[in-house]
């Protein structure tokens, strides 16, 4: 059998592979570097970025659950100055490929990031996050309503001079009409998805564990929601679907390819095993070497065509 071509196109984005780190999970690529070459993935996404600093939510932020882990970050992270004087240059070193995650306060902010990165060197996609549930303004604000989603998009589409794809929110009715006004809008892609909403109650004091009450769901406890979304997506709307969502070894990751997804996103698991990103491309290699694949885009949406 010839070599395997692991390599996936996400509109005009071409990828080395399919496995990527999510947003929120893999910090600026600092950490995960210590376990494995990041250059192997085929992309980082980094923590959502403001134009300023942000702390974060005050409080308890994180609790794991019987299959996840539910979180109140609030999209804490260093700001755009910090973010390229700092963290892309180590990323560039690495020879990773970038995907920085865009995640603005309002519509203004989030033009100015995506014309700020989309001018930075090293950057090859840009990701808008509008479905973060741990903030009060922007995030699900944008995500949830599709006239503010519209509006949203109208604005940055001419300001992202790199591919953009839109983190889209699973707390909404119908998410593939969210991903079919991305794509008329002029999206290249989407990720699917963000985190379910979810709480916790402290039964010792009475009241939530979050200060911020709601918080942000993930881990295995999602995935088959978040397969069937990437699924119903596909088959709605001709747009590559990047697949997030409780992925914890390769098994997990060829199912969403074979939902529709195009290339997945590992989140909660790298908190588990850091090298867990590495652990599914390996697996996704024995797997297609096992079945005879030369492709690895025979996988995806297989499930559609059964």
């Amino acid at each position: 059998m010839k070599s395997m071509d692991l390599s996936v196109k996400i509109g005009p984005l071409a990828l080395k592979n399919p496995i990527t780190v999510a947003s929120g999970t893999a910090g600026y690529g600092e950490e995960l570097s210590k376990y494995y070459d990041i250059s192997r993935l085929g992309a980082v996404f980094t923590k959502g970025l403001s134009l300023l600093p942000r702390a974060g939510n005050r409080g308890n932020r994180i609790i794991e659950t019987h299959a996840g882990m539910l979180n109140s970050i609030g999209l804490e992270n260093v700001g755009l100055e910090c973010f390229l004087n700092e963290k892309l240059p180590f990323l560039v070193s690495k020879n990773a490929v970038v995907i920085p995650n865009v995640a603005g306060h309002s519509i203004e902010e989030n033009v100015e990031l995506c014309r700020e990165l989309s001018q930075a060197k090293g950057v090859s996609a840009l990701e808008l996050n509008v479905s973060c549930p741990n903030v009060k303004e922007g995030g699900l604000a944008f995500g949830s309503d599709m006239k503010s989603f519209t509006k949203l998009l109208k604005k940055v589409r001419p300001a992202a001079g790199l591919p953009l794809i839109v983190k889209l929110s699973p707390n909404v009715a119908d998410v593939a009409s969210f991903a079919e006004a991305a794509r008329k809008l002029g999206a290249d892609a989407v990720s699917a998805v963000n985190t379910f909403l979810g709480m916790k109650i402290d039964i010792e004091r009475g009241a939530p564990h979050f200060d911020n009450k709601i918080a942000g769901l993930s881990g295995p406890a999602i995935r088959p929601m978040a397969v069937r979304i990437v699924y119903e997506i596909y088959e709605r709307v001709r747009i590559p679907v990047i697949g997030i969502g409780g992925i914890c070894e390769a098994s997990d990751a060829i199912e969403f390819l074979m939902a529709g997804a195009s290339a997945v996103s590992i989140g909660t698991m790298n908190l588990v095993t850091p090298a867990a990103a590495m652990d599914c491309l390996e697996g996704l290699e024995s797997y297609m070497k096992k079945k005879h694949i030369g492709r690895v885009e025979e996988l995806v949406g297989k499930a559609h065509r059964a």
